[in-house]
């Protein structure tokens, strides 16, 4: 006799395809696909509501997205779904020139990941992708960075983030020009739905 998890494995196996194709009705080129996390991290930590990171949805069931290790990469949606450590939220964003907001993130294709979080160097995270690739018809930006903070609701700076930047001899950017995902899902900009699978 199968066991539970087996055959728990081969009924999610025959619903994959089926959600995947939902989840695709209900995305458009240049969503935005924002993970939500069960658990608090090290991002969550000093960023607003439960989200780590964003993707750009680029059609043809792909994401173009900033991940560590890899650099920014083309995911397949699928890959991405089946992430297990939480669930995704769809950002639809307003005013944006969907093509050229492709091409944009496209163009950053290989560039490896930023684990420091700087603007301008040769290195991208991904919410930063977001605000340099999404553009609207006059090909003006339609994010701006904020002040980032590396602060914890208590206002102190965890010891993750000191010891990163300690390592590399530097201060903590704290203030500094950047992005976040969960503060990017908070936009005017941004209509959030739960994605439907």
């Amino acid at each position: 006799m199968a066991s539970t998890s087996s055959m728990a494995g081969k009924w999610f196996a025959r619903l994959l395809p089926l959600m995947l194709l939902t989840a695709c009705q209900s995305l458009q080129t240049g969503d935005l696909l924002f993970h939500v996390v069960r658990q608090e991290n090290r991002i969550t930590a000093v960023t607003p509501g439960e989200i780590d990171h964003v993707g750009i949805y680029a059609g043809n069931d792909m994401v173009v997205e900033a991940i560590p290790r890899l650099g920014v990469v083309t995911t397949p949606l699928a890959q991405v779904l089946e992430r297990e450590d939480g669930y995704y939220l769809r950002g639809r964003v307003k005013g944006i020139d969907r093509q050229r907001t492709i091409d944009n993130a496209c163009s950053y294709l290989g560039m490896p990941y930023d684990s420091l979080y700087l603007q301008d160097n040769e290195a991208v995270y991904c919410s930063e992708l977001v605000l340099m690739s999404y553009a609207d018809r006059q090909g003006r930006t339609i994010f701006s960075p904020v002040p980032m903070t590396f602060r914890d609701s208590t206002g102190y700076i965890p010891r993750y983030w000191q010891e990163l930047y300690a390592r590399h001899g530097m201060q903590i950017p704290e203030g500094q020009p950047g992005s976040n995902p969960g503060e990017l899902s908070q936009r005017k900009q941004v209509i959030i739905k739960k994605l439907k699978l």
